[in-house]
This record gives C-alpha cells, sequence and structure tokens, in this order.
C-alpha cells in the first residue's frame, strides 16, 4: 500500500509540474544557412530549373558539366581545318619583320583582322610551337569557352531574366558553338570573350575599364563594333557630351596604341586591311542571304539598303525605346546630374547587336557566336514576355538548326530570317521604359522621405 502510494504522489507531481513547464528541454538546434539553402532547393525540386533564383546552381552545375563536353569533344572529335594555319603564317610574317598589312597573308588570303588579333595569335603561336601542337591550342580555346560562359552567366545571374531550364541551351546544347570555339579555332571567340568580360564591369558601372577591355575586343575583330551605338547611348546618359569623350579617346587611343607599328610602316595599308567596311563576301559561305540570286547577293546597292535598314533600325530604337517617354533625346548631350541611366542596360547593348546581325550584309558560320549566348536574353526580355515559353524555345532550335545547315539552303536561310524578324518585332514592341517623373513629383517623393 505505502509503494503504491508514493508512486502515485511521484507520478501527480511530474504531471503538475509537466503541466507547469517545469520539464526543462534540450533547445532546440537551429539549422545552418547551408542546409536552410539545401532544404529549400529540395523543397522545391520540381521548380529548380523554371525558377531564376536557382540560376546560380543550375548554371554552376551545367559549367562543370561543360568541363567534361569540351574534354570529350577534342578527344573524339576530328579537328578540322580552316583558318588557324593562315593565322599562323599571318603572324610569322609580322614576326619575321613584316609590319606592311598589305604584305601579310596566309592561305585563305589577306591579313584583314586588327592588330590586337596579330598580338594574341603570336602568343598562341609561341605557346603551340608555332602552331604545329594544335591539341594544345584546343585546349587553350576551351578555356576561353569555359570563360566566356563564366562571363555569360554572371550576367544572366545578375538580371535573373532568364529561367534556368533555359542555359540548357546555352551551354551544352549546341554543336555549332562547340565546334567554333574547339574544332575550327576562330579568331571571334577571343574577341567575344574579351566583349562579355567589358560587359560585366560595364554592369559593375567601371566604365573607363570596360571600355578599355571593349576595345581590345574590337582590336580583335571588328565585329565588335555592333555594340558601339548601344554603348555610346548608355555612355551619353551616363555621362554626358563632355564626360563620354575621354572614354571614346581611350577607346581610340588603344587602337591607335596597338596598330602603332603597322601605321609607322603603311598607315593606309593598315587601315584599310584592318577596317575595311567594304569588303566583299562569298556568296557560297553565306548563311543568311543563301535564298537570293548571287547578283543580287553581290549588288553595291543592296548592300547600301541594308546599311541604311541597319541605321534606321538603331535610330528608331534610340529615340522610342531606349530612353524614357517624355524625354528628349539631346537630353543626352546635357549633364547627367539629374537623370537616371536606364536600367535596362544589357538589353540596349544586345539589341545594338543584334539589329547589326538582323541587317549584316553576310553571316558565316563562325559568326554564331557573336550573337548566339544573347539570344536568351533578347528572347526572355521586353515584349517577348508575351510569346509562351515553348515558343521561344522553339524559335532558338529554329536559329541552331539554321546554323547548323551545311551548306545553307533556301530555306534554312529564309527560316533565319523569320526568326530574326520575330525577335526584333518583340523587341520593338516591348513597353518602353518608365516614364522619368517631373520635377514637382522628385520634390514631393523627398518631402515624403523627410517626413
Amino acid at each position: 500500500m505505502t509503494g503504491n502510494w508514493l508512486l502515485s504522489q511521484y507520478v501527480a507531481r511530474f504531471s503538475l509540474a509537466n503541466m507547469a513547464g517545469g520539464v526543462r528541454r534540450k533547445p532546440a538546434v537551429s539549422p545552418s544557412p547551408l542546409w536552410g539553402k539545401i532544404h529549400a532547393v529540395w523543397k522545391d525540386k520540381h521548380l529548380v530549373l523554371f525558377k531564376t533564383e536557382y540560376t546560380f546552381l543550375v548554371v554552376s552545375v551545367l559549367w562543370f558539366l561543360e568541363i567534361g563536353i569540351n574534354f570529350w569533344v577534342i578527344q573524339r572529335v576530328a579537328y578540322t581545318e580552316i583558318d588557324w594555319k593562315a593565322y599562323m603564317d599571318e603572324v610569322e610574317g609580322v614576326i619575321n619583320g613584316t609590319y606592311d598589312y598589305t604584305q601579310l597573308k596566309g592561305d585563305t588570303g589577306p591579313l584583314v583582322y586588327p592588330a590586337g588579333f596579330v598580338y594574341v595569335f603570336t602568343a598562341l603561336y609561341y605557346i603551340t610551337n608555332h602552331g604545329t601542337n594544335i591539341r594544345l591550342g584546343q585546349y587553350i580555346f576551351a578555356v576561353f569557352y569555359l570563360i566566356t560562359l563564366l562571363l555569360v552567366f554572371r550576367i544572366y545571374n545578375r538580371t535573373k531574366k532568364v529561367p534556368p531550364y533555359v542555359f540548357f541551351f546555352v551551354c551544352c546544347a549546341s554543336y555549332r558553338i562547340h565546334s567554333i570555339f574547339v574544332l575550327r579555332l576562330f579568331n571571334d571567340p577571343v574577341a567575344m570573350m574579351l566583349l562579355f568580360a567589358s560587359i560585366n564591369l560595364f554592369i559593375d558601372g567601371y566604365w573607363t575599364v570596360g571600355c578599355g577591355l571593349y576595345s581590345l575586343a574590337v582590336s580583335v575583330k571588328m565585329n565588335v563594333l555592333l555594340f558601339a551605338p548601344g554603348l555610346l547611348f548608355l555612355l551619353l546618359w551616363e555621362f554626358g557630351l563632355m564626360r563620354t569623350i575621354p572614354n571614346l579617346s581611350l577607346c581610340a587611343g588603344i587602337q591607335l596604341l596597338l596598330g602603332l607599328p603597322f601605321l609607322l610602316e603603311n598607315p593606309v595599308g593598315y587601315v584599310s586591311r584592318a577596317f575595311d567596311l567594304g569588303r566583299q563576301f562569298l556568296f557560297k559561305w553565306t548563311v543568311n542571304w543563301r535564298f537570293l540570286p548571287e547578283w543580287l547577293f553581290l549588288n553595291r546597292y543592296f548592300h547600301l539598303a541594308l546599311l541604311a535598314a541597319h541605321l534606321l533600325a538603331l535610330l528608331l530604337f534610340a529615340l522610342t525605346r531606349w530612353k524614357r517617354p517624355g524625354q528628349s533625346v539631346f537630353e543626352l548631350l546635357k549633364e547627367p546630374s539629374k537623370r537616371k541611366v536606364p536600367a535596362q542596360k544589357i538589353l540596349v547593348l544586345f539589341t545594338s547587336n543584334f539589329i547589326g546581325m538582323c541587317f549584316s550584309r553576310s553571316l558565316h558560320y563562325q559568326f554564331y557566336v557573336w550573337y548566339f549566348h544573347t539570344l536568351p536574353y533578347l528572347l526572355w526580355s521586353g515584349g517577348v514576355e508575351k510569346l509562351a515559353h515553348l515558343l521561344r524555345v522553339l524559335i532558338l532550335g529554329l536559329i541552331e538548326l539554321s546554323w547548323n545547315t551545311y551548306p545553307s539552303t533556301n530555306s534554312s536561310s529564309a527560316s533565319l530570317h523569320v526568326c530574326h524578324l520575330i525577335v526584333l518585332l518583340c523587341l520593338w514592341l516591348a513597353p518602353p521604359l518608365p516614364a522619368a517623373p517631373s520635377e514637382a513629383q522628385e520634390h514631393t517623393a523627398d518631402k515624403d522621405k523627410r517626413h
């Protein structure tokens, strides 16, 4: 009896203490931030490929996957000689003491690239044992490819415009881009790598250093000038006319410095060869105008019409789409302290380049890299948001198919133009930037903030 009574008293006291919170429990351990992120990813695993907040995770996995893919391509797919030997012959002429650009040539014709190309490929000439160690050159270009992807992914990760699943199309899926980098060793990838590095600097606000790097990109291949109208627009909005001049002078000064040995030898020859805007292209290599008769493709009036359309499109976008409603384009020339730079810097630069591609006199297969990495941004920005995701992916696929059709056909070149036209129209129909607040509105806003 006594034992049962004591047991009942203990149970009663324990129950009362428990009800009163007398039982001490160990404090719960809060999960680490890393574990929290892993838990969030696992919880939303079905949305990882669709939510922009997971862009960094997806592109990181794809980037490491690309290391293996490039190694496999270099080891398993045959290298194709197109311009590498010609590049090596051209820089070998400079190494041997020839600084007259009209005397420098390779198997495929005369040297037609600016001086930066000569310095970059002279370095590659020595690294690859006078250009004979092509396999080493392929691995160097694989590194260029991986660096380019890092720069492109950083742009997309900062802007959060494109769902992560799209990066598969700008990474592992393109045979043509892998070919341009590691199976052909063109100079175009080098120029674009430097270009994307400069855009990253523009995003971070380092305009002067960015302009210097941009000029270096131009010195490797002149196609980078297609970004120049958009860059000039942004510089004028950021600095005004007077403070833009030093940046333009820096770009010009770098070109003069790099080209100095050749300018001293034959200035007219260097400028006419390195910056030949009227160079004639062969009809058999065109990707975009195959459906035209050859006589029309070679006609000078056709070229002038394309140039006029190019300039008109740039002017219309600058006047109506790149600035805010109610702001005069002449404000570009004024002191910028009382206006805001357009938030869509990347869209302005990418659109400027895309317009140039649409009205190009001829696109060759290696030119695909000029705008390949910008296409998803254009398709998922602005007015293109009205298009269904499946239609955007279809446009990417048709563009890829057009660039992988060799030789090009009437159908492939026509479909490329149709895709370009759809994207260009959607960019044009995109809503303009929000109207700039009036001085009265800004004064009221400041007053509200103080209160």
